[in-house]
């Protein structure tokens, strides 16, 4: 079995962060979000992977490598723009070839991995297994219709009108069949390949899809609401460590983890928190579900769930929470200007204004 992940979307919901830099290397709990998806594939036994990239292709290829570091071997294929998932399996044929593989969107997290999945396909092997999860408002998703046995009778792409309340979760799982459907359909009205459409097909076609409804957690980190929700899903796992420095006029609390080289000095710390290396925490409060990459610096500031990424400072600017603070970024006060009135006034007015 293969691996295609996809990583070259545009990101355009996370700009400006995404302007300068590709959204599936936004970290959580200061680790990229596209490196748990590359473990979550490692730990199922998976190696040979495809990585579709688009205008961010070096910055994954920087970070990600030969994809030895996560025990994997990767293949890196260009796609000149995001044309629908399954463009994306139209342009990675070669790279397939005839094995099964599974589809993994790179900016999607889902605690506890794929394992399961993986072995549940490899045990039965329909032609295609898709994963699914409630959400209170399907609209934005692919949706799937169950029949009374549990089968998939239908599939829709962001339909007006859902017909369940079941979205398809990015992990898909295909034999070649996948291929024939992938060439069998049109580009929608998004001027996209649609993968629901390719797997209504398969459906149509009388082809096995399989679903499994998962009950864990599963979060498209498509959106800064939802990244600072995954980031605080992942610190509330954080076994406490101080590798680095924390002074006797300093407080840490909780789950904690600061990194070799980084220091607090006079602050209090309040986990679940992580702190990068080289990171100084100076006359502050960290507050929970907070990560800070490495050298970053927080002087006479407060901050709660957030995420700063790593090369930014904040300085002496009170209180930030629910926050999301790209790289070699400067936060300090505005400066204090004169304030006045201008008054027109008529006779016997009274007037009060608030200082």
């Amino acid at each position: 079995m293969k691996a295609l992940v996809l990583s070259g979307g545009a990101g355009t919901r996370l700009r400006p962060i995404t302007h300068t830099s590709a959204k599936q290397l936004v970290p959580v709990a200061n680790k990229a979000v596209l490196f748990y998806g590359l473990e979550s594939i490692a730990a199922a036994g998976v190696t040979d992977v495809g990585m579709i990239v688009g205008d961010t292709a070096a910055e994954i290829q920087e970070a990600v490598g030969d994809g030895s570091k996560f025990g994997l071997d990767i293949t890196y294929i260009p796609q000149e723009r995001p044309l629908g998932l399954a463009h994306a399996v139209l342009i990675a044929r070669e790279f397939l070839a005839d094995d099964d593989f599974v589809m993994y969107l790179g900016d999607n997290f889902i605690v506890g991995g794929i394992t399961d999945l993986v072995e549940e396909f490899r045990t039965h092997r329909p032609d295609a297994q898709i994963l699914l999860t409630q959400v209170p408002d399907p609209r934005s998703f692919g949706v799937a219709e169950l029949g009374p046995d549990g089968q998939v009778i239908g599939l829709e792409e962001k339909p007006e009108h859902p017909r369940s309340d079941l979205a398809l979760v990015g992990v898909y799982l295909f034999t070649p069949r996948i291929h024939q459907a992938v060439d069998a359909i049109e580009p929608s009205w998004r001027g996209e390949l649609e993968i629901t459409h390719a797997l209504q097909h398969l459906i149509d076609s009388r082809a096995e899809v399989r679903s499994t409804v998962i009950k864990g957690y599963w979060k498209d980190t498509g959106n800064v609401g939802d990244m600072l929700e995954v980031n605080r899903r992942v610190l509330e796992t954080l076994e406490p460590r101080i590798d680095g420095e924390a002074d006797e006029e300093s407080e840490t609390i909780g789950r904690v983890v600061v990194e070799e080289g980084a220091r607090i000095v006079r602050s209090r710390v309040v986990g679940p928190v992580v702190i990068g290396a080289g990171t100084e925490i100076v006359d502050s409060y960290v507050g929970p579900f907070t990560s800070i990459a490495e050298n970053c610096q927080v002087t006479d500031s407060e901050l709660e769930f957030s995420i700063v990424l790593r090369d930014s400072s904040i300085r002496g600017v009170g209180r930030i929470e629910s926050s999301l603070i790209g790289r070699h970024v400067e936060v300090t006060p505005a400066p204090k200007v004169p304030s006045a009135h201008r008054l027109v006034l008529g006779d016997h007015s009274k007037v009060q204004i608030h200082t």
